[in-house]
């Protein structure tokens, strides 16, 4: 029987005979029995270790007895699993010879909060976005096939992976192609109902049935002369499974089709998952599994308890009394919520999108107050794009709330369906920079750069929260596509104005005044660059606009100063600072210039702070990194003494 947890355990839980398993090896010599232990330990231990390190594990939770029958099944890591979105494999790591490891989890130089292939050979492919998984899976049996060896492959899809067109684009090519791969979609998002039902189980165990399978078979093979019959039996196939299956569908796209079945029924699925493992070509499994199951607080809140902060010891009663004020400046989120709502109010026409972060980027506000005008598009950025252009055409006016890392997804749409043709579309650009703890594959690193290049498009850099919600509104305003890129997380503590400003597009402004140096702020480091500057009487110029940059302000600041430096939480190649030495270039200045942002290289995950450390973009970094220059110019006597 499934054990119900309701309490983080504070202290590492007794878990005898997980600590065995150091290989999914291990588990193939235990019975049933004892793979029920199992689970029940890994649930403890899981949930050990994301209270003392924080992350995801909804997810994990839902796929536990999934994870182990995988596992027991295959023989990983020769047979390929490919996970879909990584929040789904942390019971995969403890598995996977990681155990120990846990607790250094999306800590600096610690484990990934997703599968990472560097990390170990069971991390097949490496995931942070989702719906790649059939693709991956897909392209993997067909090298394995190509070279002769003999493998199988599986990919488990979940969180509303499959309702991404990359997926069913996988779906048909693997129906064309005919190779073995398994896709297990793992359906967290139904309950389990009638589906779940003793007919449907019963419907499954046949279908995956050797004897069942050798009896399809078999019959093609009689009727192959017969195609009246064979018609007939097919029809008879297909209706019989339409009475308990809701995914027909997947039979016409080409796939064998087994489920649902119930995810959390351990010897179910260690059976099917045997029994399908004989069968060639393309196969689909559809489990039922509850997100967040075996921990009842998530089991009744799974979207609450998806991700998990850091749970952190009591204070004593003293140490209570003298605790310092929780911090209460609002995140960027809850700004661009806010100013979502208050420009609703005041136009009609405005209609917000999502692509499955309405939560994330702060939208569950504006989703209550005007549910007509929210369109959640589930995780479909491409669709997300395109449809708001479509609606732009119509004369509404949609602003689509997208992470970053999450618009790469739909960058031809932006260009093809958006840009081109000039239409009136707003991004609010969430984590814009890195990202912290998740790491590469979340981090907002690139959009400075590749949005820079589009004609037509007006980009915006706020560097606090009033600035934020005074620049959403002058990209509302403009007439043509718009981007406004903020941080995650908390600002400085700026005082929001209520009124809401258009500034002057293109123009910056001048924070402080000095001499010889020169800081072109883009976006929120500005607080570091005016400590920088108050060391060394630098100047510093917020600039706000990247496009149309503030050209006046470039010529100004070159004719007055002799060195000009860059700063932005961008890649370096192609952001911001590259804009003010194309200008530069342009008009025939020639002068020193720093460009001080992101490396080109992947930053891995670890505290956001630390991310700043590592890429030199910490106050100290930046003053270092100045001074440095200023030392190399007074050699060659470009500079004087300062």
């Amino acid at each position: 029987m499934l054990k119900i947890f309701t309490d983080i355990p504070l202290s590492r839980p007794h878990t005898p005979l997980l600590d065995s398993i150091n290989a999914p090896a291990d588990l193939r010599h235990l019975n049933n029995d004892q793979l029920l232990v199992v689970a029940d330990e890994l649930r403890s231990f899981m949930l050990y270790c994301v209270g003392k390190t924080g992350g995801h594990f909804g997810a994990g939770l839902g796929v536990t007895e999934l994870t182990i029958a995988l596992h027991y099944v295959f023989n990983t890591p020769n047979d390929r699993l490919v996970w879909d979105v990584g929040h789904q494999t942390y019971p995969h790591k403890i598995l996977t010879g990681r155990r120990e490891q846990m607790l250094s989890m999306r800590q600096k130089d610690g484990l990934s909060g997703f599968p990472k292939r560097s990390e170990s050979d069971y991390d097949t492919f490496g995931v942070g976005h989702s719906s790649t998984s059939i693709s991956a899976a897909l392209g993997m049996a067909m090298g394995s096939a190509q070279l002769g060896e003999e493998r199988k492959t599986v990919a488990v899809m979940g969180d509303g992976a499959m309702t991404a067109g990359m997926a069913f684009e996988a779906i048909n090519h693997a129906s064309h192609v005919d190779k073995n791969l398994l896709v297990v979609l793992n359906d967290n998002q139904m309950s389990i109902g009638h589906n779940v039902g003793g007919l449907s189980t019963y419907f499954s165990k046949l279908w995956s049935s050797k004897f069942y399978t050798q009896f399809r078979e078999g019959g093609k093979k009689a009727l192959r002369g017969m195609p009246q019959a064979k018609n007939f039996v097919r029809r008879t196939e297909e209706y019989m499974k339409s009475m308990v299956s809701p995914a027909t569908i997947f039979e016409e796209l080409g796939f064998y089709y087994i489920g649902p079945i119930d995810g959390h029924d351990l010897p179910l699925l260690v059976k099917t998952l045997g029994n399908l493992k004989e069968i060639n070509g393309p196969v689909l499994l559809h489990v039922i599994t509850h997100k967040g199951k075996g921990f009842a607080p998530a089991e009744n809140d799974p979207v609450g308890y998806h991700a998990l902060n850091k749970i952190e010891p009591k204070p004593s009663i003293k140490a209570a009394v003298m605790a310092p004020t929780k911090d209460t400046k609002p995140k960027y989120q809850k700004v661009f919520g806010d100013w979502l709502c208050d420009m609703a109010e005041q136009d009609r026409r405005l209609v917000g999108i999502t692509p499955a972060m309405c939560d994330g980027s702060g939208m569950n506000e504006f989703a209550e107050r005007f549910p007509q005008r929210f369109e959640d598009v589930a995780i479909a950025e491409q669709h997300a794009v395109t449809v708001a252009a479509g609606m732009a055409c119509e004369g509404s006016k949609p602003v689509v709330a997208i992470y970053s890392t999450f618009l790469q997804r739909a960058y031809d749409q932006l260009i093809h369906d958006v840009a081109l043709q000039n239409l009136d579309v707003l991004f609010a650009l969430d984590r814009a920079g890195m990202v912290g703890e998740d790491g590469a594959t979340h981090a907002g690193a690139y959009d400075i750069s590749y949005l820079r290049c589009i004609p037509n498009m007006m980009i915006m850099t706020p560097s606090d929260e009033n600035e934020t919600r005074q620049l959403l509104f002058t990209g509302y305003q403009h007439n043509g596509p718009a981007a406004v890129r903020y941080p995650r997380g908390t600002g400085p503590g700026a005082i929001i104005e209520k009124t809401m400003t258009a500034l002057p597009i293109g123009r910056g402004v001048v924070r402080r005044e000095g001499t010889q140096v020169a800081i072109l702020n883009f976006g929120t480091l500005l607080a570091s660059g005016l400590e920088v500057a108050d060391q060394i009487n630098a100047t510093v110029a917020d600039m706000r606009f990247v496009k149309p940059i503030d050209e006046a302000l470039i010529r100004q600041l070159a004719e007055g100063h002799r060195l000009l430096v860059t700063l932005e939480e961008n890649s370096i190649a192609g952001g911001a600072g590259a804009a003010v030495s194309e200008f530069l270039a342009a008009q025939g200045i020639v002068m020193p210039v720093l460009h001080l942002g992101l490396p080109d290289r992947f930053v891995d995950h670890g505290k956001h702070n630390e991310q700043l450390t590592d890429t030199g973009l910490d106050s100290s970094s930046i003053l270092r990194t100045i001074e440095q220059r200023l030392e190399l110019l007074k050699t060659t006597g470009q500079v004087a003494q300062i």
